[in-house]
């Protein structure tokens, strides 16, 4: 009876794409085709105009920072028995210092960009990614010529990832200020900024100094020993050894 039923999402993108196809994944009713940067716009292409596809909205471009993937701050193994539940390392990206910033293995691939497709005629979705080729100055076409909607979309992947769309009519900053320096959402972007501003009354104009704090991890107090009724038992004890 299986070999009646009609071929999934993900098998008719292997069989349209073939070579052009990295990876396609099923999780959880999700598709996701992975492309190389190369054949982009033409996978976008066939993915819009193609009757078996017919993806006509891309609904959100956005940029992904791999630095770190799969790392972990917390310490959930060398914690005894007593104090908090959880320690924390403090190594993360984000939380160190730039002479101490953590650096990507070699040949890992650092900056992708996602891409989800929507399907009114065939009521269905799809997520499309691929990776930049070049993590120094990571590159890919942009989609604004065929769907003009993602204009915004990689201004902002731009701004926060520096993830350069080859061909964007307009591509500039879009949430940070004009003369920021760097890209917030990278992960070797440190959490407390590079910069402070203030008002000075005496020169009567805005300054920007380099950032004043030290980074630090805010960790959650979460208590092991339930300890709500300690001091009421400690003062009774006491009371009743007064004779009160």
């Amino acid at each position: 009876m299986s070999e009646n039923l009609p071929p999934t999402l993900a098998q008719r993108l292997n069989a349209r794409f073939g070579a052009d196809v990295v990876a396609v994944t099923e999780w959880r009713g999700e598709t996701t085709l992975e492309v190389s940067a190369t054949s982009w716009l033409s996978v976008f292409q066939a993915l819009r105009d193609e009757a078996d596809f017919r993806f006509e909205q891309a609904i959100d471009v956005c940029g992904i920072d791999y630095m770190g993937y799969g790392q972990s701050e917390w310490d959930t193994t060398g914690i005894s028995s007593q104090g908090f539940s959880r320690g924390v390392e403090g190594q993360g990206p984000g939380r160190f210092r730039w002479s101490e910033r953590p650096q990507a293995a070699p040949n890992e691939k650092r900056y992708a960009v996602a891409v989800q497709l929507l399907s009114i005629t065939h009521n269905r979705r799809l997520c499309v990614k691929c990776y930049c080729p070049d993590d120094a100055l990571p590159i890919v076409p942009s989609l604004t010529g065929l769907f003009p909607g993602a204009n915004w979309f990689e201004r902002e992947a731009f701004d926060l990832y520096g993830i350069v769309f080859e061909g964007h009519p307009d591509l500039r900053r879009i949430l940070t200020d004009y003369g920021f320096v760097g890209h917030p959402f990278r992960k070797d972007f440190p959490l407390i900024g590079n910069v402070e501003v203030r008002y000075d009354s005496e020169k009567q104009r805005v300054i920007y100094e380099p950032v004043s704090i030290d980074p630090r991890v805010l960790v959650p107090r979460v208590i092991r020993d339930d300890s709500r009724y300690d001091q009421a038992q400690a003062e009774a004890a006491a009371n009743a050894a007064a004779g009160k």
